[in-house]
Order: structure tokens, then C-alpha cells, then sequence
């Protein structure tokens, strides 16, 4: 039986070091930092190593009443309210602020149970402002802590260990399917998310770039433990002047090579555009597996939608060829349609990927192949000899092929015996990397 994970909740303040705080103690940088206040807006998620201690890193508490800021702050104190413990952050160096004992009061309303001030920033003694004010918002003793220097962790180690939790075991899963969603601003990621759980947990805006971290959310959905990994909208560089763009850009794209599966979210109600294709490019070349959800698709006319599916696919397949038929399947994040079936076909395509082909029957492909069409010459002009082939690798499917006499083979035969492997294997819809090895017998 799967024991129950501590949830700890980090709060306070914008640009208190929340997000500095969770990096440390999770030993990632999944979390957003910047010097600017306010970039944390949704709910991140991460563990302690070697603990059953769940951390959540929340927005900046601020007061205000409509807005991204007005949303973020509920989802924070929602997060506050199902935690096991909080972690309440406050600067030391600016000292207690009106702010800080009005969020306190809300704190203890939400959660009356284990609440840890921790007084951050707090490196240099000669630099913090009447440490004794904040007796003053109720929590007991303030804990000195530097979150960016990892210092006095010791005093949050042991107020954890009182609240629950092993301090020495871990519960993380290796078999957990980590799905990454990536598109351009605007086009329904978080709101597929917030679908596959069936809560709002992402906020979810007419406008762009309103997710800035990668959020990873473990779940099960349709039958299997997964992580969801919401990313933010990713933008043509020229339209990007802002740094925290830029780096929530860079988070994005981390993303792809710590995922098993990419959701390339398209907007269904426009043409698919080159940076898109952009993406799915530099999925396909991290071996990963790629999905294209057409979402929005409720908002096309239902007598253009046979039509409009048609050209989308023949617009995405002109246009990327590294995949023979890659899997384009139109969804409503919206309203549900579709997403079920999106997961029932990304899971399908997981264990494709699993299987291990003989290596008689990749001779046999490999062998007809190359009768239809034989290798071409060398630079030196010497005939190319394919001698032996065999699979050496998973995710992606890795095929090694074994070569006499010179091996420096074009890329457009690689290409074709790709192709020709995908078809007969039915990994049509797979990343395939071919390797070559060259013979080390001199005499054969």
C-alpha cells in the first residue's frame, strides 16, 4: 500500500524567496526565480528527496481583488487549506510589513494546524530590520533562514519531521509517464490540464503568457500514473523582449527531454504556423514521442470539419517529414471531447515503443529493402555493403546497422531505410534513430 505523502506549502509574500526556498529544499530549479515579484502565478509541485514530504511552491499573496494577481493569491490559499504544514515566508531584510499580519490571520484561519516562520534573506545579521516584530504575527519563534544560501535548514528538516514523514524513504514512482504540454501562448494547454483533474488547478486566461513555470502534477488518467507537465506558451523569439519570458521559454523546452511524451496543443481555428512545426521538430530529434491535439476544434463549423481536419494533416505532413504519419487527433480541451481518446492513443503508441522486434525479422525488412534499392556508392567509389542489423534501444528506438567497406551512407538512404523499417514494424508514428557500425574485421 502507497503511504501518503506529507503536502508542505510554501506562502507569503511576493518576492519573499518562496521559490528560491523551494528549489533548495527539492534540489531543482523547477520553480521560477527573478528578482521581479509577482512571477510565480500557478501551483508548483516537487518532492524532498528522500522523503515523503510533497512540496508545493505558491504565489505571492497580494491584495487585490480581480486579475491574474486576485487569482493566484485564492489558488495559493487553497493550497494553504489542504496542507499538512506551511512554510510562511518573510523578508528579513525588509522587515514586518502591515501585509505580512494580514496574510498571517488568513493563514491561521485556513490552516490552524502546523504553521514554520521563516525570517529569509537572512545571511547577514547586520542587514535585518527588528527580527522581534515578527513575534508578533503569532507563529512563535521566526526560524533565521537564506534559502539562496542554505542556511538554517536544519530547523525546517526537524519541523517537518515532527509534522509526519519519513525524512529517510521515498516514494517516488519510476514508472510514471511523463507528459509534457507545449504550444504557443493562448492555444489551451492549462485548460487541458485543468481537464485531465477535473479541478482548476492552472489558471486560465484570454491572454497569453500567463503560465510562466513548468508545473508538473502527478495524476492517474485513464488507467495510468502519469505527470502532467504544463508548460508556458512558447513564442517566436523576435517576439520576445521580456527576460522572464525568456527564461520561461527555456523552462518549456527543458521540458521535452525530461518528458516521455510531448502534446503539441495546436489551435484548431488557425493554420498551423512554422513555429509550431519549429516544435515538433526538436521533439522528434530528442526521441520522444509526439503527439498533435488540434484543440479548439468545437469552434470549426461542423460541415468544414472533414475538410479542415484534412488540410491541417496535409499542411503538418507536407511540412515535417521525420515521421511518417504523425498522430494529429482534434480535441476540446474545453469541453472534454476527444482527450480520452488523445490518451488512449499516446499510451498505445508508450507500449509500441516497449517492444523489442526480432532481429531476424529486421534482417529480413532490411535485406528486401535494400534489393528494391541498392546503397549507393562511396566518395571513393566504392560499393557500400549493409551486412547486419539489429535493435540496441528504447525511447527512442535505437537501430544499429553494421556495415563492410565504407559506411559514410547519405542521409537520404538512412531516410529510406528508415521508412521502409517504420512501415513494416508499424512504428509509423515513432521517432527511429539508425546508427552506424563498421565492420571490424579487415578481411571480411
Amino acid at each position: 500500500m502507497e503511504k501518503v505523502m506529507t503536502r508542505i506549502v510554501i506562502a507569503g509574500r511576493p518576492n519573499t524567496g518562496k521559490s528560491t526556498l523551494f528549489n533548495a529544499l527539492t534540489g531543482t530549479r523547477d520553480a521560477l526565480v527573478h528578482d521581479r515579484p509577482g512571477v510565480t502565478r500557478d501551483v508548483v509541485q516537487g518532492n524532498v528527496p528522500n522523503t515523503d514530504w510533497q512540496l508545493f511552491d505558491t504565489a505571492g499573496l497580494e491584495k487585490v481583488k480581480i486579475g491574474i494577481g486576485a487569482d493566484s493569491t485564492n489558488m495559493a490559499l487553497s493550497a494553504v487549506e489542504r496542507a499538512d504544514a506551511v512554510l510562511f515566508v518573510v523578508d528579513g531584510r525588509v522587515g514586518l510589513l502591515p501585509e505580512d499580519l494580514d496574510w498571517a490571520k488568513q493563514i491561521r484561519r485556513k490552516n490552524k494546524a502546523n504553521v514554520l516562520l521563516l525570517v529569509n534573506k537572512s545571511e547577514s545579521e547586520r542587514r535585518l530590520l527588528n527580527i522581534h516584530d515578527f513575534y508578533k504575527l503569532g507563529f512563535g519563534e521566526p526560524v533565521m533562514i537564506s534559502a539562496e544560501h542554505k542556511k538554517g535548514f536544519d530547523k525546517i528538516y526537524e519541523f517537518l519531521e515532527k509534522v509526519g514523514g519519513s525524512s529517510e524513504t521515498t516514494n517516488k514512482k519510476d514508472d510514471e509517464l511523463k507528459v509534457a504540454i507545449l504550444g504557443q501562448p493562448n492555444v489551451g494547454k492549462s485548460t487541458l490540464v485543468n481537464k485531465i483533474l477535473g479541478e482548476t488547478r492552472q489558471i486560465v486566461k484570454d491572454e497569453p503568457g500567463i503560465t510562466r513555470d513548468t508545473v508538473k502534477i502527478p495524476t492517474n488518467f485513464y488507467g495510468r500514473d502519469i505527470v502532467l507537465m504544463d508548460t508556458a506558451g512558447l513564442r517566436r523569439k523576435s517576439g520576445v523582449t521580456d527576460d522572464v519570458e525568456t527564461l520561461s521559454a527555456l523552462k518549456s523546452l527543458d521540458a521535452i527531454d525530461k518528458s516521455n511524451i510531448v502534446i503539441l496543443i495546436i489551435d484548431a481555428t488557425r493554420d498551423i504556423e512554422n513555429q509550431a512545426l519549429g516544435i515538433a521538430s526538436r521533439v522528434y530529434d530528442a526521441g520522444k514521442i509526439l503527439c498533435v491535439a488540434l484543440n479548439k476544434w468545437d469552434l470549426v463549423d461542423k460541415a468544414e470539419q472533414d475538410d479542415k481536419l484534412l488540410k491541417l494533416k496535409h499542411q503538418f505532413n507536407n511540412s515535417f517529414h521525420q515521421i511518417i504519419k504523425p498522430l494529429i487527433l482534434p480535441i476540446s480541451a474545453e469541453k472534454g471531447t476527444g482527450v480520452k481518446n488523445l490518451f488512449k492513443r499516446v499510451y498505445e503508441l508508450w507500449d509500441v515503443s516497449n517492444s523489442h522486434a526480432p532481429t531476424s525479422l529486421i534482417n529480413r525488412i532490411l535485406e528486401k529493402l535494400i534489393t528494391d534499392r541498392q546503397p549507393p556508392m562511396s566518395r571513393l567509389k566504392r560499393p557500400m555493403r549493409i551486412k547486419f542489423a539489429s535493435q540496441i534501444g528504447n525511447h527512442p528506438i535505437r537501430i544499429s546497422i553494421n556495415t563492410g567497406g565504407a559506411s559514410d551512407i547519405p542521409e537520404s538512404y538512412t531516410r529510406y531505410l528508415r521508412r521502409g523499417l517504420a512501415r513494416e514494424l508499424k512504428w509509423e508514428q515513432l521517432p527511429i534513430i539508425i546508427e552506424y557500425k563498421k565492420s571490424e574485421n579487415p578481411f571480411d
